[in-house]
């Protein structure tokens, strides 16, 4: 029984001083590059939280090292989030054809500026800040019924503002070399200044054909939660 103590010992000892030596290769070597892919909730704030519910979307995020060992990189985040969605089943050619009539309220934005990196190695907390564009935007489109997508879309209004934003989150490596996989939990505050936009129900449809939209103009701030995978390229 002690022999067999002293070995499991002796083998547990050899996977940590193994864990310990790779974490301290990537803390010499310092962080590379990134490549993201997350799933993103959105939460507006202020004014827009009142007259707008939570959203979904996506969003890719990439990065280089510029300083420090890799520790300050310059990064990039570029993604999309539906916050509103209605949809109406439509009469084609007396009702012989049938159409769903689908509105989708979303918000398109991307940044750019600087990730300090604030650990190394299996746990990586990290803090960003950005600035760039966000475009908010309503659109309809005709759907069949038989699953060959979207056609004849229209967008019913949009709008184009500066935004900033600034956040932080952790990485915990999950995969090993050559490229690293890191599990991503980040939050954001994206700062959208003031913005026009639709929300469920602004445009309205009349009787005759026409149709008449009602734009909301106030703050347009959200936050942002993030859960996904990054791969980190070689430094």
């Amino acid at each position: 029984m002690k022999r067999y103590f002293m070995k499991s010992t002796a083998i547990a000892g050899s996977l940590l001083a193994l864990a310990g030596s790779a974490d301290a290769q990537q803390a010499s070597r310092g962080p590379g590059g990134f490549v993201g892919f997350s799933l993103v909730a959105g939460d507006p704030v202020g004014e827009l939280g009142s007259v707008v519910d939570q959203g979904f979307g996506v969003q890719i995020a990439g990065g280089a090292p510029i300083a420090i060992k890799g520790i300050v990189r310059i990064r990039g985040d570029l993604g999309v989030l539906v916050y509103g969605h209605e949809r109406f089943q439509e009469c084609s050619f007396g009702c012989r054809v049938l159409t769903d009539l689908t509105t989708t309220n979303s918000i398109v934005s991307g940044g750019i500026g600087p990730e300090l990196v604030l650990g190394l190695g299996s746990l990586q907390p990290y803090a960003h800040a950005s600035v760039g564009l966000s475009y908010f935007v309503t659109s309809s489109s005709l759907n069949d019924h038989d699953g060959y997508g979207p056609y004849m879309e229209t967008t019913n209004y949009s709008d184009l503002v500066f935004g900033w934003a600034f956040g932080g989150g952790l990485r915990m490596r999950i995969g090993g070399e050559p490229k690293s996989v890191y599990l991503d939990l980040g939050v954001k505050h994206h700062d959208n200044g003031i913005a026009s936009y639709l929300t469920e129900g602004d445009i309205v449809d009349h009787s005759d054909g026409s149709v008449t939209i009602h734009p909301n103009r106030s703050e347009a701030d959200l936050m942002r939660f993030h859960l996904g995978i990054t791969i980190e390229l070689p430094s």
